[in-house]
């Protein structure tokens, strides 16, 4: 009791205080304040004795407790009897409200011995000192996933009478500040891997718009005389979250009045609290409605560009919050930089080794080519491997595909030399064992002149004789071709590699001998380097297994589909190069027409109109007909949006499939592969087409990308 335990008034009159009626333990729960609670509790049966005996201070302790907005916790006697108010009581979560009134070891369970909360609290008590904790965890309620950060003050209350009657805990929130810290951690480990301008800018937009909870989001970079930029914007629909399309990048002019601009200009970050800080270059109701920004400078030597975050609300921009976007942006620009140097440099490394691969394969009656090329390492430098196609003066078609080890610009110039004098001689004397032996002449020229003996080339070569399907190979230590056979009178298809007698790599003085096989209608050749089998870790033969079962199970031996097929073949990663070039045997003539589609609004629509006017004049099916010209039409939006140049429809259809594909002469990257259950607005178009499709790919060209798909038609299209 207070008179028996040491906090009695001793002669003072204690304050008026309404004492209610003692609560029961049915009417204990949440749903009532903790003033309503304190006042209805049974105290008669603990150390501080009925509420109406307090000591004056003590009293006066726990009203303020009670009446503050700030989280307060108190305990009260040597068994630390616990007392919050309504913003504690949240801290508390589960343990309230049975924790109010009892000793602080069976309120708090467990969590009482941990360290920072027990020991702290009677280390005050026995000292008489106060401690400040700049920074703790608190998690009371058992399973919380979420803990809690705290800044926590303790001090002593003493009675009236100056001894010590317990100790006051003032607990001030930082879990958005310690959870904005650890964002900015996960920043810069994100901002780590981005290597492109575009990945920067995913990254950025979903940390500032999850971080800082915004309501709109700029990121604009100079390009030139001017400046570009993406907005995320609370709510919006945007198909750049699809992380297989690039951002949709706006062009704005280097206009003073714009926040983004001035910031990037003067190099200076400006903060408004509350007004229409966009009002003057508003383009939508989005940036009139903005009432407070912050414009983030991002400078470096060869970067001008600025981070602006907003909100619809006034909104203050306290030191520490400031403080964080400016780091924000300090790193950010940083990664933009390094990005666009990437940039530059992967640029002038895929255009060097693009402009060593043929620009456009040969086009024949009844066979059909096609191939792949695909940078491996990290994509930023030119590679070895090489593909090539081309006629003969005597009408038969030679296809080869090599590889020069190395991942490096003197890999990517010895294969230049390889593949220029491969054509060079195949065209005085294609016979394989000829062309192999004046490559390895050329081969080992080269080692002895750099005195570098250590130059490794590996080639397959073959000549395919269109009047008959038969093909003459000849390997130089290369993996020998994949061979599909086309199912016939209801078999399924089959596929094995081609056995092709083994001959030594270029340089080494080997012999060559040829092997030879027709390809009958409707049967594929796939050449391939090692990059599409070999895997760390795994035997090669393994590698080999799985292309070969993938192409014996593949729908169609359509040559785009198959190359499409190879790259993915094999589960994991490659560090090398991936080149495949494949030819098919057609079954019969196909039809083909090509239509060029402006950079402008109209255009999808007019390929629409073109593309039901040619497929119904060819007699194809019309749930074909819908199914097709909704997936150009995705493509052909894709194509003009993101790669913002012309784009250019190209219509295959034999009696077997309908093969379309949208070749864009962009630079900005191209459409890849992906889940299709993450799928957001436009992007959601690339995933009717995995759908609507039997098969669907992307290839690099010399210049810009090509997407494609495949609809089997089984039949159904009429002659």
């Amino acid at each position: 009791m207070v008179g028996s335990g040491g906090y009695g008034s001793g002669g003072l009159h204690p304050s008026p205080i309404t004492t209610l009626p003692a609560q029961t333990a049915g009417a204990q729960h949440t749903g009532l304040g903790c003033a309503t609670l304190v006042h209805a509790f049974d105290w008669s049966g603990t150390s501080l004795g009925p509420i109406t005996g307090w000591d004056p201070a003590v009293r006066a302790a726990v009203e303020l407790v009670l009446a503050s907005p700030v989280p307060m916790l108190l305990t009260v006697g040597d068994d630390f009897l616990v007392l919050y108010n309504d913003a504690y009581a949240e801290v508390l979560d589960a343990l309230h409200p049975t924790a109010l009134g009892a000793p602080a070891a069976r309120a708090f369970g467990p969590a009482w011995d941990q360290p920072g909360l027990g020991d702290v609290i009677q280390q005050v008590h026995r000292t008489g000192r106060a401690i400040l904790e700049p920074e703790s965890q608190v998690q009371f309620a058992p399973g919380h996933t979420e803990p809690a950060f705290y800044t926590r003050g303790h001090s002593v209350i003493r009675s009236s009478r100056g001894t010590v009657a317990g100790v006051l805990t003032v607990a001030a929130e930082t879990t958005h500040v310690i959870h904005r810290l650890q964002s900015l951690g996960e920043l810069t480990a994100r901002l780590a891997g981005a290597l492109t301008i575009d990945d920067v800018t995913r990254v950025v937009l979903a940390y500032a718009m999850d971080s800082f909870d915004l309501d709109h989001c700029v990121l604009a970079v100079d390009d030139g005389l001017a400046y570009r930029y993406v907005r995320r914007i609370r709510g919006e629909m945007l198909d750049e979250a699809d992380e297989r399309l690039p951002p949709v990048w706006r062009r704005v002019s280097a206009d003073p009045a714009a926040p983004a601009v001035a910031a990037a200009e003067s190099g200076r970050a400006t903060f408004v609290a509350d007004g229409e800080p966009l009002n003057a270059v508003a383009t939508d109701r989005h940036e009139r409605r903005v009432r407070a920004l912050a414009a983030l400078p991002l400078r470096t030597p060869s970067l001008r560009g600025a981070l602006t975050v907003g909100f619809r609300r006034a909104h203050v921009w306290l030191p520490a919050e400031r403080a964080l976007l400016k780091a924000a942006a300090e790193l950010v620009a940083q990664a933009a930089e390094r990005a666009r140097r990437f940039e530059a440099q992967h640029g002038t490394a895929q255009l060097l080794q693009r402009s060593m691969l043929p620009e456009h394969l040969p086009e024949l009656d009844m066979f059909r080519i096609a191939a792949r090329y695909d940078v491996g390492v990290d994509g930023n430098a030119a590679g070895g491997d090489f593909y090539d196609a081309f006629h003969l003066l005597d009408g038969r078609l030679a296809m080869v595909l090599g590889d020069v080890a190395g991942h490096d610009v003197r890999a990517a110039a010895v294969m230049g030399q390889v593949r220029a004098a491969l054509r060079a001689l195949a065209l005085t004397d294609p016979a394989p064992p000829s062309v192999l032996a004046g490559l390895d002449r050329l081969v080992g020229s080269l080692g002895a002149e750099s005195r570098n003996e250590e130059i490794f080339v590996t080639i397959v070569y073959g000549v395919l004789d269109p009047s008959d399907g038969s093909v003459t190979l000849a390997s130089a230590g290369h993996p020998p071709p994949v061979l599909r056979r086309a199912g016939r009178g209801g078999e399924p298809a089959t596929a094995e590699l081609v056995k092709v007698p083994p001959g030594a790599p270029l340089g080494l003085g080997g012999r060559w001998q040829t092997g030879t096989l027709r390809l009958e209608p409707g049967d594929t050749i796939l050449m391939f380097s090692d990059g599409v089998v070999e895997r760390r870790g795994r035997p090669l033969n393994d590698g080999l297994d799985a292309l070969v079962t993938a192409a014996a199970a593949s729908p169609s031996g359509d040559p785009r589909n198959m190359c499409s097929l190879a790259t993915a073949a094999v589960e994991g990663t490659t560090d090398d190069d991936v080149a495949v070039l494949a030819v098919e045997h057609a079954l019969a003539l196909s039809r083909s027409a090509t239509t060029q589609v402006a950079a402008e609004p109209t255009g999808p629509s007019r390929v629409r109109q073109w593309m039901t006017t040619r497929l119904r004049e060819w007699g194809v099916p019309e749930p074909v007909i819908g199914a097709a010209i909704l997936c150009t039409s995705e493509l052909t939006t894709n194509a003009l949006l993101h790669a913002g140049t012309p784009a250019q429809v190209h219509v295959d259809l034999n009696a077997e499939r309908l093969l379309v594909s949208v070749a864009d002469t962009g630079t900005r990257g191209s459409v890849i592969r992906a889940r299709t259950d993450a799928l957001a607005s436009r992007g959601r178009g690339l995933g009717l087409i995995e759908e609507l499709s039997d098969s669907w790919g992307t290839d690099p060209t010399v210049r810009g990308s090509t997407v494609w798909f495949e609809m089997l038609l089984a039949g159904k299209a009429r002659a």
